[in-house]
């Protein structure tokens, strides 16, 4: 009894509040993960705690200090995370206005086989490569910086665009809804700390493409062959045939049980990406 005492509707109110308030700086920290924004933010954690230590002791110029510095805060924050702000508010643009068309497993299982027949070509030649996959959200502000090709996906013409010193080797191939949409697409690239310093700007592109949409993205290394995987900001390196064989069955093959998943199961699971 006393504790259905406290369970009231102006109780629940709070504590929807407290969780949706822990749920926006649990984005916004594994946002800002692995980024210069984080050692800001820091610095700016820093600068709250000099003021509260400032006013208990009675640091009156610090103190005065302090509070130009807060004053000032917003304005200098819009200018240096503008990139960040803008990116948050494009991710969730796209996400609000998803128009996919859904592969079925015919269709995937073929785009399976020709990137499977591609990266093997290619990881054992050494030829470096950028694909990056559409999922749910768009990829048409990066399809525009592309020379355009929408041909049907093999493995063969995979191979012949990647092929070192030709027209096209340079830059991202990007497949939207099962056909090579471009190739020589620019990518953003991504400015995290995370990815280790001997990887180049085509692992630095799939990471940022990855962090600004929900694509997937596979790289070639030119140096060793190594076949990485980018999703949601994080790499899957040292992929083989296998392992990548059944990340991308579990990614564009439809199974019938998740066919039939209840809609708020799939809307919760989107609106926890």
């Amino acid at each position: 009894m006393d504790f259905l005492s406290y369970v009231t509707g102006n109780n629940l109110v709070h504590l929807l509040d407290i969780l949706i308030i822990w749920f926006l700086l649990y984005k916004v920290i594994t946002f800002v993960e692995g980024t210069r924004a984080l050692q800001i933010l820091l610095g700016i954690g820093a600068i709250i705690l000099i003021k509260v230590i400032s006013w208990y002791t009675g640091l009156t110029t610090v103190s005065w200090l302090m509070d130009q510095l807060i004053t000032w805060a917003p304005i200098a924050l819009v200018v240096i995370f503008q990139q960040e702000i803008r990116r948050g508010l494009e991710s969730l643009g796209r996400r609000m206005t998803v128009r996919r068309r859904h592969l079925d497993n015919a269709q995937a299982h073929e785009l399976i086989q020709s990137l499977d027949m591609a990266l093997q070509y290619m990881s054992k030649r050494r030829i470096g490569a950028l694909i990056t996959i559409n999922r749910k959200e768009s990829l048409e502000e990066y399809i525009k910086t592309g020379i355009a090709l929408d041909a049907d996906v093999s493995g063969q013409l995979l191979v012949n665009i990647f092929i070192p010193n030709t027209p096209l080797h340079d830059g991202a191939v990007i497949i939207n809804n099962g056909r090579i949409a471009v190739a020589a697409a620019y990518l953003p690239l991504s400015e995290s700390t995370r990815i280790p310093k001997e990887l180049g700007t085509r692992h630095r592109a799939a990471v940022g493409i990855s962090e600004a949409t929900d694509a997937l993205t596979i790289v070639v290394s030119e140096e060793t062959g190594e076949i990485t995987i980018t999703q949601n900001g994080e790499m899957l390196r040292n992929m083989n045939s296998e392992t990548y064989t059944n990340f991308f069955e579990k990614q564009f093959i439809t199974t019938e049980a998740a066919a039939k998943q209840p809609w708020h199961r799939k809307f919760l699971g989107r609106f926890g990406q």
